[in-house]
């Protein structure tokens, strides 16, 4: 499976792995790498000494090409960044931020570019700034989302017509029939994070890990707009910020409640009931804990499958 996206990573097979806080660590994202996918360290998370940690812990685990994943709004953003070239990561996400701010500076030191958008203002901004590829995430993805809330399957081919660089769809992708969907809608690769999280070999707490898997339908909700929208495991925190909101909190009162450390206090720990639960809605999807290796293999055997389905005369128009 070769195009644009495995040979822009140097990687077997156009999935790349989210870089999620709490949940991608160096395990994570050697044993995707390891798999043939692209994986990635959450920098969200990750003070600049222990990120160096996680890259050198990767560079051990994995001799194939893996990436950081760098939140813009990170306090910690400017002294990560110069972990990230000190160590000689080849491979850096941009996220919740202006492209602007850093891919000149990456990319002077032969670093691969990638930044993550949801919409096609931003998708022409980020391709204006000089990346390589851009991931466009629909309105379905956990943790932070867009304001637009424009779906994936809306979001991926509008995007596709307004930009030239490769292009990967994030957002409600766990299966390999969405994989396939993914790219017939005009994406090259795909990016999964909720699929991901609940492996045994992401960072995050098996409690959490286990709510995912028992997560139904309406299960998540985008909440807490009126600061950066995020998309939430319904518990009693969330219960808390949606009787917040109905009341019509302020900003200010919106982050008192959620203070500091409450996505740690909720994924890493594993508090299901004060803690921060972000997920995709995909979620509902998952139904066991693997090791990465047989997500991939999941995922292939799905995506042939369905490449299969489609050459028999139930879809003959």
């Amino acid at each position: 499976m070769k195009n644009r996206i495995t040979n822009l990573f140097n990687i077997d097979y156009p999935i790349i792995q989210g870089g999620m806080v709490w949940n991608s660590g160096w395990r994570l994202a050697a044993a995707v790498s390891n798999s043939g996918g692209l994986g990635l360290i959450g920098a969200g998370s990750l003070k600049p000494d222990l990120l160096k940690e996680h890259i050198l812990k990767a560079k051990s685990a994995t001799k194939k090409p893996f990436g950081v994943n760098l939140p813009i709004f990170s306090p910690y953003a400017d002294k990560q960044i110069q972990t990230i070239i000190e160590n000689d990561v080849k491979i850096v996400f941009t996220s919740a931020g202006s492209p602007n701010k850093y891919t000149s500076l990456l990319k002077s030191h032969d670093i691969i570019v990638v930044h993550v958008v949801s919409s096609v203002a931003f998708a022409q901004k980020s391709e204006q700034a000089g990346v390589d590829a851009i991931v466009a995430e629909g309105f379905e993805a956990g943790g932070h989302n867009g304001r637009e809330e424009t779906t994936t399957m809306c979001l991926i081919p509008s995007v596709k017509q307004a930009i030239n660089v490769p292009l990967i769809a994030a957002g409600g992708i766990a299966t390999g029939s969405g994989m396939l969907a993914a790219l017939s809608l005009g994406a090259d690769g795909v990016q999964l994070g909720s699929r991901f999280a609940a492996t045994q070999e992401a960072s995050s707490n098996e409690n959490y890990k286990n709510l995912i898997v028992e997560a139904k339908e309406g299960d998540t909700q985008l909440r807490l707009k009126q600061l950066a929208p995020v998309r939430l495991l319904k518990n009693e925190f969330y219960n808390n910020v949606v009787a917040l909101e109905a009341r019509g909190a302020s900003a200010n009162e919106l982050k008192a409640l959620l203070g500091k450390g409450r996505a740690m206090k909720g994924m890493f720990e594993g508090d299901l009931v004060e803690g921060e639960l972000e997920i995709g809605q995909v979620s509902s999807l998952i139904s066991s804990v693997l090791p990465v290796r047989e997500v991939f293999e999941q995922l292939l055997s799905e995506y042939r499958k369905s490449i299969q389905e489609f050459k028999t005369d139930k879809y003959q128009f």
